[in-house]
């Protein structure tokens, strides 16, 4: 992991509260259907101003930690988000310093991989805004790290 500065990003898309608990049984898991509605053919083709062609997954609004419930939003980064299609959220990711990780590999296993790890160490993470970058090359993940760890980083 190395530390990074994210910059600040708008991310218009479609959102759910859950927690990791829930998400680990399959009869109230949120995610997989979020996703579905995300990854439909033209989900964001009436949101105007795309500034590229990633999928955004931003995790907010932490109740406390990895063990809390926290809420997602799947969409795309806008330039501006004055026009919202019915049903989508508008989420501004603040730039922050985050621990990077590049994940490479077979997904949705080295994502979630990458997911269990980060669990195994909240000590370095601040729990306000996290961010997956979902590309052609695999996924990269921002998460706000913890002032003390940024700053030792």
């Amino acid at each position: 992991m190395i530390i990074a500065d994210r910059p600040e990003l708008l991310v218009v898309g479609y959102a759910t509260r859950t927690t990791n608990e829930a998400e680990a049984d399959p009869e109230r898991a949120r995610l997989p259907a979020l996703w579905q509605r995300a990854g439909a053919p033209g989900a964001f083709a009436h949101v105007p101003g795309r500034v590229d062609e990633n999928i955004y997954a931003v995790l907010t609004d932490y109740e406390s930690d990895h063990t809390g419930a926290y809420t997602q939003i799947i969409g795309i980064a806008v330039h501006t988000a004055a026009r919202l299609p019915e049903a989508m959220v508008a989420v501004r990711v603040p730039g922050v310093p985050s621990l990077h990780l590049e994940v490479r590999g077979p997904l949705p296993q080295t994502l979630i991989e990458a997911w269990q790890f980060l669990w195994q160490h909240p000590e370095h993470r601040s729990f306000t805004t996290d961010l997956e970058v979902h590309h052609q090359a695999g996924v990269d993940l921002y998460i706000a790290a913890r002032a003390a760890y940024s700053e030792a980083g």
